[in-house]
């Protein structure tokens, strides 16, 4: 996952209206009563049957860090869809998408400004539309070079371009991002 990609699922989690459940047996119970066997759980955990089969149990209460992050992050991606769809429909159709970064953005502008890129820190409302763009975007599988061109215009027609107010021929490149973050 990329940069943009991660900010959508941290997002989403934000919206969760209970807590996942916290004991390994707990969570594994749950990944079984979404993929229905054992097998199917032990292959998405990178784990044998038989372990999925000791967690499921309580036999194995303490699984090795990397299995454990596994299993957390499998969870929260199955965890409460329907809050989710409905955050999503809500920023997509209503609300819009609020995005903090801190990236490098370069410029193509007329002659005689300035157009080297520098890295700026921006907290910028998008609209809707631009919000139902990124998830869709996500939907079909568009490589984090192309989530970066949707969220880049959305910034330059908002933040740098104030909405067609100024700065009409002004193009925006958005790159090296030190950090990004996505709210909704």
């Amino acid at each position: 996952m990329g940069d943009i990609e991660d900010a959508l699922e941290r997002a989403e989690q934000e919206a969760f209206t209970r807590n996942p459940p916290k004991s390994t047996q707990a969570r594994v119970n749950f990944l079984l009563g979404k993929l229905r066997t054992t097998r199917a759980v032990a292959e998405l955990l990178g784990v044998t049957q038989r372990s999925v089969e000791r967690y499921r149990k309580g036999e194995r209460k303490n699984p090795p860090k990397g299995i454990a992050d596994r299993i957390d992050a499998e969870v929260r991606a199955r965890w409460q869809p329907q809050v989710r769809k409905r955050r999503r429909q809500e920023a997509a159709t209503a609300t819009g998408i609020t995005v903090e970064t801190r990236a490098r953005f370069g410029y193509t502008a007329p002659i005689g400004t300035t157009d080297d890129g520098r890295l700026r820190r921006l907290t910028v409302h998008l609209p809707p539309d631009y919000a139902n763009r990124l998830f869709e975007a996500q939907r079909q599988g568009a490589d984090d070079r192309r989530m970066r061109e949707i969220v880049a215009e959305g910034l330059q027609e908002i933040y740098f371009k104030d909405n067609g107010r100024r700065a009409e021929n002004l193009e925006v490149e958005f790159t090296d991002i030190d950090y990004f973050d996505v709210s909704f």
